[in-house]
């Protein structure tokens, strides 16, 4: 199931504690896969959106699913450690054109189911994934009613943007990822901050002056040869269609300048600048052709949640849940009498 950068099993064969991971609002995998990578184990999905569930299938075809989150009992979840879910953002989103409806919204109102199955099933750990304009909804009351909703079920919280051209991807993806932990306030702290910056993460910044370039205008390929040039970093993949209207490619182009030719990104490419592996998104029932399939392609891969940051976060909640084990295991020693 997994290839490339999400590598697979540890080079030295050991076996370690395996932590379940349950998906709402999955898309086509982002978080699984970065998880699963990380070492946990997809025991359930929830995915309403028929393309996107024949993805699911494709690539967890043993893993239960259903589809409609507001039909669904915390009971009907399988014991999971970590849950995970990507809200629907478009009622938050700076990129939907016009006034946004907000948290109360059609779309981003299934938040609120979410949040009632939490209640419900109790996981140790979730994690939430949106765009970072849920910060800035109705003025900030939007993000203030997400967090209230959460703390209210007796979960502390932490939240941070992160940015997945900062993970090894070639898009700059900014994404605000709230992390709840069950009745313990040192958790999402741990989980989603470096205790401290070393060396390794400080990047030699180039003198400012006149040809000091954005990040987007820097390029692969060089103008004068016949091959494509493209943004070294892409801007932010959005959900859109297959056909050209006007800012439906996100300013994510191919240009052959020596031809006076420019192309938008393929579905293949889009899934690469996405760090998904290739062709991902195309299901295993070709009766519909390529063109047919591109628009729910490039619509999901817009909507999907980058694996390189699922996998780092799933890094840091599966330390911090193997220190917790660690812990409870030694209290219970302690309290144990002697014979």
């Amino acid at each position: 199931m997994l290839h490339g950068w999400w590598g697979g099993l540890k080079a030295n064969g050991s076996v370690e504690q395996t932590f379940r991971l349950a998906s709402l609002f999955s898309g086509i995998g982002g978080f699984e896969l970065g998880f699963e990578e990380a070492g946990f184990r997809t025991v359930f999905q929830c995915e309403i959106d028929d393309f996107c569930r024949t993805i699911l299938k494709k690539h967890w075809p043993a893993v239960p699913k259903t589809e409609d989150i507001r039909l669904l009992l915390g009971a009907d979840i399988p014991l999971a450690d970590v849950w995970t879910a990507g809200f629907p953002c478009q009622d938050v989103s700076l990129a939907r054109m016009g006034p946004r409806a907000g948290i109360n919204g059609r779309q981003s109102a299934l938040f609120f189911e979410f949040a009632r199955l939490v209640g419900e099933g109790r996981p140790r750990v979730f994690v939430l994934e949106n765009v970072s304009g849920l910060l800035s909804s109705h003025g900030g009351r939007d993000f203030g009613i997400v967090l209230s909703t959460l703390a209210e079920l007796g979960y502390a919280l932490e939240w941070r943007v992160l940015n997945s051209r900062y993970f090894g991807v070639s898009q700059s993806r900014p994404r605000i990822y709230i992390v709840g932990v069950d009745r313990d306030r040192r958790g999402p702290a741990a989980i989603l901050f470096e205790p401290e910056r070393r060396s390794r993460h400080v990047k030699t910044g180039r003198p400012l002056g006149s040809h000091t370039l954005s990040p987007f205008k820097e390029v692969l390929g060089h103008p004068s040869e016949k091959g494509p040039v493209t943004p070294a970093i892409a801007y932010c993949l959005y959900a859109e269609s297959a056909r050209h209207t006007g800012t439906d490619w996100s300013r994510n182009y191919v240009s052959y300048p020596s031809r006076g030719l420019v192309r938008r990104l393929t579905p293949r490419e889009a899934e690469g600048v996405m760090a998904f592996p290739e062709d991902w998104t195309m299901p295993d029932d070709t009766r519909s052709t390529s063109q047919d399939l591109d628009t729910p392609r490039y619509h999901a891969l817009g909507n999907a949640v980058t694996p390189p940051v699922a996998c780092w976060l799933a890094k840091r909640i599966k330390v911090y849940l193997l220190e917790c084990d660690a812990s409870t295991k030694t209290a219970l020693r302690a309290a144990t009498p002697a014979h």
